[in-house]
């Protein structure tokens, strides 16, 4: 009995050690679409902070990460989603639309194209596009309706 017992604690430390072998951490198994992510809503946060540059650091290295996922898995809604996203919030409005409509190829009911999508079109000046992208969420019952509603009206402004 003693051995056996002997023996389990061994082998109990050996697969404890094994797991910590080789330098890996769970930041090393993420993936860029993952990368990307964290980095936006640390971009986020800094925008509600008003640290504007240290956000757009963040996008930039989200726009980098997410070009590297699309090429990975291409035509993936949530990538094209956050592809336009960090391109709209980095100025480049163009690309940002492209990726957008893209996406919508792919997931015409997207929340998150349609309401960012509105909001490019706010930004721009095509207040009827807008519109429209809010029409698509109107049944959605979900808070990215009530977003691009507030925006269209300006009631809330959006930041880009």
């Amino acid at each position: 009995m003693l051995i056996r017992t002997f023996y389990i604690i061994i082998l109990f430390f050996i697969f404890l050690s094994n797991s910590y072998s080789a330098g890996t951490t769970s930041a090393d198994t993420k993936s860029n679409y993952d990368k990307a992510t964290i980095l936006i809503k640390a971009a986020k946060k800094y925008e509600t902070k008003g640290k504007d540059k240290k956000a757009k650091k963040r996008y930039e290295k989200a726009l980098k990460l997410l070009v590297k996922a699309n090429k990975e898995k291409p035509n993936q809604a949530d990538t094209l989603n956050y592809l336009g996203f960090t391109t709209r919030k980095l100025g480049d409005y163009e690309n940002g639309e492209r990726y957008y409509l893209l996406g919508l190829k792919i997931d015409p009911t997207h929340k998150g194209i349609n309401e960012y999508l509105g909001e490019l079109y706010v930004v721009t000046n095509r207040i009827d596009l807008a519109k429209e992208r809010l029409s698509v969420l109107k049944n959605c019952n979900c808070e990215e309706y009530n977003e691009l509603k507030e925006i269209i009206e300006g009631k809330k402004k959006s930041k880009y």
